[in-house]
């Protein structure tokens, strides 16, 4: 398991790395009214990388699935960050048909992630965690779809160009697929949550490190 937590936090580290390096060369920037190709690519090849793996390896499952579901969830704050969405749309640099439902969408997300993490993280809510963490995705593929189609919609609006290019950038080349990533992990968490006896055991699993449950504080 040490091994993987090495490797996995090097892909990490090597995905960042590559978003940052390739937004500063002006990899992803397209000046149409939409997301281009080149960041649609860098958002989809680490989630399809990560599916293959997770459904093919059951090593890496089992580490995977060990992570505790919620610093999982509590790295979810860092979506408030949807706030500059709305600002930049006040100020005229995003089309708010992007802005405004991608914005407040991931407001509400990192705004309610410690509400999720401490008191929908264990089996008794099992149903209410996976319905958060379903808003979670519901709310990015809403993002990318919009960011998308914007100029479809509205070919003479507000072109979504500051979204290609630094700092912004990182946010569809890495911030979304990866907060995709730990809202599928905690999924599968909670659907392998399971009672004992009549009665949750959930703590007493998360500290013996269960891996159908995820270990909690870790």
């Amino acid at each position: 398991m040490k091994t993987y937590g090495k490797f996995t936090a090097g892909l990490l580290v090597a995905w960042f790395a590559y978003a940052l390096i390739g937004g500063a060369l002006g990899l992803f920037a397209n000046q149409a009214n939409r997301l281009g190709a080149a960041v649609g690519v860098a958002a989809f090849v680490p989630i399809a990388v990560f599916a293959v793996w997770f459904a093919a390896s059951n090593s890496f499952r089992k580490f995977l699935l060990a992570l505790s579901p919620r610093t999982l969830t509590l790295l979810q704050s860092g979506r408030f960050i949807g706030i500059t969405f709305v600002i930049l749309q006040a100020r005229t640099v995003l089309p708010a048909i992007f802005a405004l439902p991608a914005g407040y969408g991931d407001m509400f997300i990192g705004a309610t992630a410690w509400f999720a993490a401490w008191k929908l993280c264990n089996p008794n809510r099992r149903g209410s965690f996976i319905f958060w963490q379903l808003l979670g995705i519901a709310d990015l593929v809403t993002a990318v779809g919009l960011g998308t189609t914007a100029g479809l919609i509205n070919p003479h609006g507000i072109p979504m160009a500051q979204m290609t290019v630094l700092p912004l950038s990182l946010i569809p080349s890495f911030l979304v697929p990866l907060y995709l990533i730990f809202h599928v992990i905690c999924i599968a968490q909670a659907r392998r949550w399971k009672s004992v006896a009549g009665e949750w055991h959930f703590e007493s699993l998360a500290r013996s490190g269960h891996p159908e449950i995820g270990v909690l504080g870790r």
